[in-house]
């Protein structure tokens, strides 16, 4: 593979089970990157396979994503009652994934990672996108999944950061700083195929997240294409459920490891083009 490529990972709630799928049929065929940049859920899965490259760990992260339940990652206590009603600006406690993270991640600081990995999130003042290369990783990656009005910024140094989803939901344009000549990018994909609108704030937010990060990928697919090759692994689609809903996460992944090795097959690391899946259709 080529000495500069990295693997960008999108957000997109519970469908981050998709890329577990895609990561172990990827990791399956040897293809392997030199780094890694996520944001939001995508910060989450980067961040731990930052840690274990291999078969192996993405295995034990598949393990992890199937024995997820929606209290562990979005329990609404008390303080989220406060927020929706107004006297918090949050309305899930992120005490839960925090503890989530430092049970499972690897490792403790970015920088330590068997692969270089990036985690993006942005800048709750500004909206600028901020990159976080080394520090803690469980906090920058708590920085990158908060969801405004779902989950507290989180203060790193004189920096109040939320998802990483706001400013750059791919991080693309962070893997091309960063000197990148091939990026393969793990997107998430969205709800296409639901009967009706999300019947909760938490499940709705959650649901416009995953379409501005497609409606984002198609963006900065149009705007750097002509500087790096980018290959994009196909989303699932249809997707029928909801990203606030962690009880598929098994049929998620088996669907898009049997999809993206059916793609490489047909030599999908060669196709530099948007999957359909991303663009904006009906069902």
């Amino acid at each position: 593979m080529d000495p500069s490529t990295a693997f960008v990972l999108a957000g997109g709630g519970s469908f981050g089970a998709v890329q577990v799928g895609m990561l172990r049929a990827l990791a399956a065929r040897g293809v392997r990157p030199d780094m890694v940049v996520g944001a939001s859920v995508g910060a989450i899965n980067g961040a731990y396979f930052a840690g274990a490259p291999d078969d192996e760990g993405v295995t034990r992260l598949a393990e992890l994503w199937c024995g997820l339940r929606r209290s562990e990652v979005f329990p609404l206590a008390w303080q989220g009652v406060l927020g929706l009603m107004g006297t918090r600006n949050f309305a899930i406690d992120p005490s839960g994934l925090r503890r989530l993270l430092e049970n499972h991640l690897p490792y403790e600081r970015l920088e330590q990672a068997r692969v270089p990995v990036h985690v993006v999130a942005t800048d709750l003042i500004s909206g600028g996108t901020v990159r976080l290369s080394e520090g803690p990783v469980v906090d920058a990656v708590l920085a990158s999944c908060a969801i405004p009005a779902v989950f507290p910024a989180v203060k790193l140094g004189e920096r109040y950061l939320i998802d990483g989803a706001v400013a750059s939901n791919t991080p693309i344009s962070v893997a091309v700083e960063l000197g990148a000549a091939r990026i393969i990018v793990l997107p998430t994909g969205y709800a296409c195929a639901i009967p009706g609108p999300p019947k909760s704030a938490v499940a709705s937010a959650l649901h416009a997240v995953t379409l501005l990060i497609a409606h984002q990928l198609l963006l900065e697919f149009k705007q750097y294409h002509t500087h790096t090759e980018i290959v994009t692994v196909p989303p699932l689609c249809p997707l029928e459920t909801s990203p606030y809903d962690f009880a598929h996460a098994r049929a998620l992944i088996e669907r898009a490891a049997a999809q993206t090795e059916h793609w490489l097959d047909r030599g999908g690391l060669t196709r530099k083009w948007m999957p359909g899946a991303l663009q904006t259709h009906t069902h």
